[in-house]
């Protein structure tokens, strides 16, 4: 991969968002891509909604300015740590209108999730702010603690990916990215398609179910067989599992290090998505969650250039576009070790 592609990965002063950071950070430096940090505040509550309790004193533009500095200085000390030197942003408005406006200029957008703070709720919150659902780039959403408040750990290397697979154009689109994805870093894909259950039928083991098992598994083998000849390399598993894609795809996020998925924004994945906690992908899973929108599904159809332009100052010139960005340059925090062993416990463990 190339210099010229960039990763955005948005910060608030939780400790989630510096648990993005660091993924953010690694898989650029991995992929030989750069990394840009954004804090996005609004005024006048920015403390309310924008900002992580920490950072939550009231104040004018000033002091908002200020406190997103700060936030920006330790999370450049975390992709320092991680050998990659990032640009910083600060940008005044929505957060979530803005992402969705600045995922045009980028190649992926990594936010964290189950931190204190405004931004996750404000950009996976709700169906209509939801950043997955509306953005133009793929979107990797990172976990801080499982459902029982557990720290998760984050490993340096991926070796198994897992992506949920559908004959959409979304779910066909989820599936060749998973499939470069895991090809890049040298990792195995298991590819996962749900049998919805049927009354008297799922879990009957008679002749009947089998054969609609076998069906998708057919269709499945359909699906892969050009990316096997794509990347004869790459290990490529199927599975057919009956019942709920959301559930599936749950528990294959305790043993995989990504999930991919297809976002439609209307129907199919949607309730993945941006269904109820209790039946969310996003709101379970315990690995990060790489999510293909309809968006950018749409407009890889039409041929329209996702990423930015091929040099930093044509890409600064673009986002110039967007109302409130400012690039910034702010010096790397001190003493970080407290913010890493919050954010990963077992960080001297990693691969």
């Amino acid at each position: 991969m190339v210099n010229d592609k960039a990763i955005l990965v948005g910060v608030d002063g939780s400790d989630a968002s510096y648990k993005a950071t660091w993924w953010a950070a690694n898989y650029a430096k991995h992929a030989g891509l750069t990394l840009q940090i954004v804090c996005a505040y609004s005024l006048p509550s920015y403390a309310a909604v924008s900002f992580d309790a920490a950072y939550s004193s009231m104040g004018d533009d000033v002091a908002a300015h200020s406190d997103a500095q700060q936030i920006l200085s330790k999370a450049k000390a975390i992709a320092d740590e991680q050998g990659v030197q990032a640009v910083t942003l600060i940008v005044t408005g929505d957060p979530s209108s803005v992402f969705v406006e600045l995922s045009r200029n980028y190649d992926l957008i990594v936010i964290g999730n189950r931190g204190k703070g405004g931004l996750a709720e404000r950009l996976l919150g709700t169906t209509s702010s939801s950043l997955p659902a509306y953005a133009y780039c793929p979107i990797v959403v990172v976990p801080y603690t499982d459902d029982d408040g557990n720290m998760m750990h984050l490993n340096n290397t991926i070796s198994k990916v897992a992506v949920g697979s559908d004959e959409s154009k979304w779910g066909l689109k989820a599936l060749e990215i998973s499939a470069q994805f895991a090809h890049a870093w040298g990792a195995s894909l298991d590819v996962i398609s749900a049998v919805p259950n049927v009354s008297g039928l799922t879990g009957s083991d008679s002749a009947e179910e089998q054969t609609v098992m076998d069906s998708y598994l057919e269709d499945l083998d359909e699906r892969i067989k050009p990316l096997q000849k794509r990347y004869p390399d790459l290990e490529i598993n199927k599975k057919v599992v009956p019942g709920s894609a959301v559930e599936a795809l749950t528990q294959s996020s305790k043993n995989h290090d990504v999930v991919v998925v297809g976002s439609r924004g209307r129907g199919g994945f949607t309730g993945l998505l941006l269904g109820s906690t209790s039946q969310g992908l996003l709101q379970h899973a315990v690995s990060p969650v790489y999510v293909v929108p309809r968006k950018f599904v749409e407009s890889a159809e039409a041929g329209v250039k996702q990423a930015a332009s091929s040099t930093e100052q044509d890409q600064f010139t673009a986002l110039e576009d967007i109302t409130g960005v400012e690039k910034i340059t702010v010096d790397r925090a001190e003493h970080i070790d407290d913010i890493e062993s919050t954010i990963d416990p077992l960080r001297n463990e990693k691969d």
